[in-house]
Order: C-alpha cells, then sequence, then structure tokens
C-alpha cells in the first residue's frame, strides 16, 4: 500500500481507502464479511475509513467503531457525515443552510455519529450534500469549528453533489474546509477543470469516491442487469443511465482487451479504474466499496501497481462524459 498526504492535515493515508455505504446501503450485505473485509483491509494497509449516519442509520458507523477497536496499536483514520435534516440529496438549489443543516441539528448528529460508532472523536467530519450558496451563512463554519476546538472532530470537510464539481470551489476557496469529497472516475473528469486546481491551491485533501461509476466501470453489468426489491441500484439505474454506461464501460473493455493482448499483461476493469484515478496527484485517496475480502484484495493490489503507462491513462482521457443530474442521479 502507498500513502498520500491529506492536504493541510498533514496525515499520510493509504491512497486506496475504504468506502463503507456498502455495508448498510445495499442489498446481500452481512456484518460478519463487512467485519472481515475491513479488518483484511487494516492488516494490508489500509488506513482512511469513510462511512456516514445515513448509512443504515448508524449501522455502518458502529461497524468502523468495532474496527477501531479491535485494533488500538494502528492509526485509523475516520471519516463520517451528517444526514441533511430535510434528506434530501443532493441539496435543492433553492436551499438553505438553515433548513438543511441548522447548528443544533449539526451538533446532535456528529453526537449520535460517536454514539453509534462508540469513539470519543472522527478524523473528518463532513456535510453529506452541498450548495455553494451556503457560503453567505457562516454558522455551519462556527458550529463545526467550536466541535473541532472540543476536539470531538479533527477535520472539516463536505461532500459534493454528484455531477457537480463546481459546486464546492467556493467552499474551498474560502479556507474553511480541509477536504472535499467528489465523484471522479474514467467517466466523470470534470473535477479536474476547477475543483482540483482550488483544492492544490488551498492544500484541500481530495477523497475519491465512485471509482467504478456506481458498478458500471468493473465491467460486470449488462443492460438487463437488475437488483432486489429495495436495492438502491434500481433507483439509479434507470434505463437511461444503466444503458449508456453499459455502452461506454463496454468500448473501454474492448480497449482494454487490446492492450492486454498487445502487451501480454492482464490488466482488469476494476485495477483499470482504479489506477487511472492513482494517475492525479491531485486526489489524496480513493474509497471504493469493499464489501467481499476478494475486493479488498483486488483494489489494494492496484496500489501496489502504481498510476497506469501513459499511453493507456491518455487513450482513457477520451471517455471523459459530461452528466448533469436528473431526478434519478441523488
Amino acid at each position: 500500500m502507498n500513502y498520500r498526504r491529506f492536504g493541510r492535515t498533514g496525515w499520510e493515508v493509504s491512497e486506496i481507502g475504504y468506502g463503507m455505504w456498502g455495508m448498510a446501503g445495499w442489498t446481500d450485505s452481512n456484518d460478519d464479511e463487512s467485519l472481515g473485509s475491513l479488518q483484511a483491509s487494516v492488516d494490508q494497509g489500509c488506513n482512511f475509513f469513510d462511512t456516514a449516519y445515513a448509512y443504515g442509520e448508524g449501522r455502518s458507523e458502529n461497524l468502523l467503531g468495532q474496527i477501531v477497536r479491535t485494533n488500538p496499536g494502528k492509526q485509523i483514520y475516520t471519516a463520517t457525515k451528517i444526514p441533511p435534516k430535510t434528506r434530501q440529496w443532493p441539496a435543492p438549489a433553492d436551499s438553505t443552510l438553515q433548513e438543511t443543516f441548522p447548528a443544533d441539528y449539526v451538533e446532535e448528529y456528529v453526537h449520535r455519529s460517536l454514539e453509534n460508532a462508540k469513539l470519543d472523536h472522527f478524523d473528518v467530519m463532513q456535510f453529506h450534500t452541498w450548495n455553494d450558496e451556503w457560503m453567505r451563512d457562516d454558522r455551519w463554519f462556527y458550529k463545526l469549528d467550536d466541535l473541532r476546538s472540543q476536539k470531538v472532530i479533527r477535520a472539516i470537510g463536505i461532500s459534493i453533489n454528484r455531477w457537480e464539481p463546481w459546486n464546492g470551489v467556493r467552499a474551498v476557496r474560502s479556507g474553511q474546509v480541509d477536504a472535499v469529497q467528489v465523484i471522479y472516475n474514467i467517466f466523470d473528469q470534470n473535477p479536474e477543470d476547477d475543483l482540483f486546481p482550488a483544492c492544490r491551491e488551498m492544500d484541500v485533501a481530495v477523497i475519491a469516491r465512485v471509482p467504478f461509476d456506481e458498478g458500471t466501470l468493473t465491467g460486470t453489468l449488462t443492460k438487463d442487469s437488475t437488483w432486489p426489491e429495495g436495492d438502491w441500484r434500481n433507483t439509479y439505474f434507470v434505463p437511461e443511465n444503466l444503458i449508456p454506461s453499459v455502452e461506454r464501460a463496454d468500448q473501454i473493455k474492448q480497449l482494454l482487451d487490446q492492450w492486454n493482448r498487445e502487451r501480454e499483461t492482464r490488466i482488469t476493469m476494476p485495477e483499470l479504474a482504479l489506477r487511472f484515478i492513482l494517475g492525479n496527484e491531485d486526489v489524496s485517496t480513493i474509497i471504493p466499496g469493499m464489501r467481499k475480502l476478494s475486493h479488498v484484495e483486488a483494489n489494494i493490489a492496484a496500489s501496489d501497481a502504481g498510476p497506469l503507462p501513459p499511453e493507456l491513462q491518455k487513450k482513457l482521457k477520451g471517455f471523459r462524459w459530461v452528466r448533469k443530474p436528473t431526478p434519478w442521479s441523488q
């Protein structure tokens, strides 16, 4: 495992972190299997774990707390998120800070998360949705800064809405946030335009989420893929999303198959997706979901392999896909 500096905090975090949504928000997750995967990742050098209150109403936070307590001698960085009071993802353009993250509500949920995890602090506390217009109201910052002074949190972060990387640049440039979490993958390269340069200038850490585009970039989905009732992916992978996503992923598979044949290599689609992101030095850590031991082993191996060859990295730049938020994109 390789490590990268986490912005101005100076922490050295594993460049492959651990995204914990799938342990509570998706079907077929199993706590025992999840704990086994979490421990295996710690054993192999992963030290950054990202969860949220909304992931099972604290269930995922509880799993993270168990892993921290099981490994008292190891440095484990914990990150979680405060859900919007409105329970609306993403934040509507006309939403206000007061209705989404009022100060007393923020404090209440920070302590709820601590109770769920049975921890005395979180390293990164993030807003689970964001609207840059809220920068007009600085009560959000004063409340989190107060909690930071109480040492129940160590750093402040925001999780940027899907396909809106521009909607966080003002927060970054304010100097008031230490980390931003944003979707960044082979398809979604837009953060490179404005967000990453701002983070570089302000020394803000970048947490890259959704590296596999919710599964299409693993190469395992088809145009006929379905999920059990109640699984979030049923509402996200509507036909107008699933079909073009799979078609684009199939084009990448063809490119990769040709590359592997010509060079006698065995790069897999998930490995390709992660190593593409590792090619960007602005990224501090990537947080793929890893519900199974096989996921842990494969994803951590991508760190050991390092960034892609420049020629292949350049070819993948051509798969940039500019998408706009829709009612189903959440």
